[in-house]
């Protein structure tokens, strides 16, 4: 869209918008519209959704741009945009329940695009910063190569073991889980390594298949391997 079209959909809502407005969000980092070979700016509806989002924080909350930059940059990230006035982004519930038994439908969603602080980590997991250096010292948790963000999937290890932490279970008891998964993730890829040396046009998404279902399939058969045995020591 054209910026003419941006403010035509926008004064509905808001009256005060105009065009030297959006120049200035932009010009402030808030939205990054893309721009013609001629330099003529294109917006997207994404970019509609951001100016709707900072137009409203600023109208109903009186937000400072800072603050709405705060808020916009935890959203890419991941994380859910704040309720009320003065409540920081949050990370999303769904983040952090992990998996029972999952199927292989649960892995095609990509946990790794969730994106936390340090600081977002240790209040959405209930952990200190003493016990997540324990997690990182034994291979349970790491950021993001090359970053200082955590993932989804960081998220939900940390979180549990936490609540394992309740029980008088350590890090340093956890290694034998890490163990285990690394010996299951070696099985897996023993098993999709000659998909991928393929040179069928089909061979790269039949090992992403062959992926989620055999981490689904592993997963089920620990858990009931762990239920029974436990069964059976009682």
């Amino acid at each position: 869209m054209s910026i003419g079209e941006v403010l035509s959909l926008l004064r509905a809502d808001f009256p005060e918008i105009s065009i030297s407005k959006i120049r200035f969000l932009e010009a402030e980092g808030l939205i990054e519209p893309e721009r013609t070979p001629s330099g003529y700016r294109k917006f997207s509806h994404r970019d509609v959704e951001r100016l709707r989002y900072v137009l409203t924080s600023q109208r109903e909350h009186y937000l400072p741009l800072k603050v709405i930059k705060e808020h916009l940059d935890a959203i890419d990230r991941g994380l859910e945009p704040p309720a009320v006035n003065g409540l920081g982004p949050t990370v999303p519930q769904v983040a952090l329940a992990g998996d029972g038994y999952p199927s292989a439908d649960s892995y095609q969603a990509d946990a790794s695009e969730l994106r936390v602080s340090r600081a977002e980590l240790l209040s959405a997991a209930g952990i200190e910063a003493a016990f997540l250096d324990q997690l990182e010292a034994f291979g349970l948790v790491r950021p993001r190569p090359g970053t200082s963000h955590y993932d989804g999937d960081a998220l939900v290890v940390a979180k549990t073991a936490g609540e394992l932490a309740a029980f008088g279970v350590e890090p340093r008891h956890l290694r034998a889980f890490k163990n285990a998964a690394d010996r299951e993730v070696g099985l897996v890829e023993q098993v999709v390594s000659p998909m991928r040396r393929s040179r069928d046009a089909g061979a790269k998404a039949r090992a992403e298949d062959t992926i989620t279902q055999m981490a689904a399939l592993s997963v089920r058969l620990h858990a009931s391997l762990v239920k029974s045995g436990l069964r059976s020591s009682r």
